[in-house]
């Protein structure tokens, strides 16, 4: 089914901060941003037990099982199973090192098999309190995380998950299924499989206003080819797009604050906000069917959904591309 045909709205909301990405978050804090997601009309929210071994889910199930589970869209993933045991020792992320070490303190099993899939989804159940899941993503199956063994990772994730989350789809227990990654490689390789078929995918960090050239050379033709539609997530690029200092979840090199400080001059000469510009552009894709910025704070609610709908002149679009900020492919609002 297509994504487009589940998800409730452009805006969705993702929930990797928290899990106490980067740092601790008062649960206060989190319990309010959920809150106001809902109060600003997101109907669609995306976690994983990976982002704070549970962590995420359990503060996000808090707000969503007290609402009817007919109002709204749930994605979790698979390849993390969090288990009730302590975790000891430093926790291997590749490229990821330290992301959640604020997180809750239980190790955790990374396997994409038959088994660990299921696991992993009664887990993820059970710890936010719904009785299922609309959408269920293969998480993490490539280089950022395993380096030269990730195709041994996708194996495992094709003979095992791939297969679970099809019958499950087949069944009507899940609505859809696909990949979440940070690559574009493994979902490739997965449109050019002759099954199983998924429904769509999560690619984040990979179409955004800093980095989208590659996704347009082979990734998205593929997916249009196919008729499979994309969640964006990380739509400001680890934060540099909203006034951070991070970029691809470590502090920004300065190639890549020069080119933010471009593309904040043009949105300046134009009166508009970068979070509108860094929106607006993921979304002009026709295969991209929401994006889910994450926020840890209500205040960052707002501003979201306010750049969703604020008005971008097609002269700043034309601008950005003259100036060479944007690939000469990818597709701008307003045909620009």
């Amino acid at each position: 089914m297509s994504l487009k045909n589940i998800l409730p709205g452009r805006l969705g909301f993702g929930t990797a901060p928290l899990g106490n990405m980067f740092r601790a978050i008062p649960d206060g804090d989190a319990r309010a941003t959920v809150e106001a997601a809902w109060e600003h009309g997101i109907r669609y929210y995306d976690t994983a037990p990976f982002y704070g071994a549970g962590l995420a889910e359990e503060r996000l199930g808090k707000v969503l099982s007290t609402r009817p589970r007919d109002s709204y869209v749930l994605s979790t993933k698979v390849g993390r199973v969090v288990l009730d045991e302590r975790e000891t020792d430093v926790p291997d992320f590749g490229e990821k090192g330290g992301l959640f070490e604020h997180g809750n303190p239980h190790k955790v099993l990374h396997e994409w098999t038959a088994d660990a899939t299921e696991r992993s989804i009664e887990g993820s159940l059970r710890r936010m309190g719904v009785d299922r899941f609309d959408i269920v993503w293969v998480h993490d199956i490539a280089q950022d995380f395993h380096g030269d063994a990730w195709v041994q990772k996708f194996e495992e994730a094709r003979t095992g998950a791939f297969r679970v989350l099809s019958r499950l789809r087949d069944e009507g227990v899940i609505r859809a299924w696909g990949l979440g990654v940070n690559r574009t490689e493994p979902i490739e390789l997965t449109l050019a499989l002759d099954e199983p078929r998924p429904d769509g995918f999560l690619l984040a960090g990979r179409y955004t206003l800093l980095d989208h050239a590659h996704a347009l050379q082979r990734l998205l033709p593929m997916a249009q080819e196919q008729d499979v539609d994309m969640v964006v997530g990380g739509p400001y690029s680890s934060g540099i797009l909203a006034g951070g200092a991070n970029f691809e979840y470590q502090q920004a090199p300065p190639e890549i604050i020069e080119r933010v400080r471009r593309i904040k001059a043009l949105t300046d000469e134009h009166g508009i906000g970068i979070k509108a510009a860094a929106l607006q552009f993921s979304l002009a894709h026709p295969a991209a069917a929401a994006v889910i910025p994450g926020a840890t704070r209500p205040s960052r609610i707002a501003e979201d959904t306010a750049a969703l709908d604020e008005t971008v002149p097609a002269a700043f679009w034309k601008d950005l591309r003259a100036a060479g900020l944007v690939s000469p492919a990818a597709p701008l609002p307003d045909g620009a």
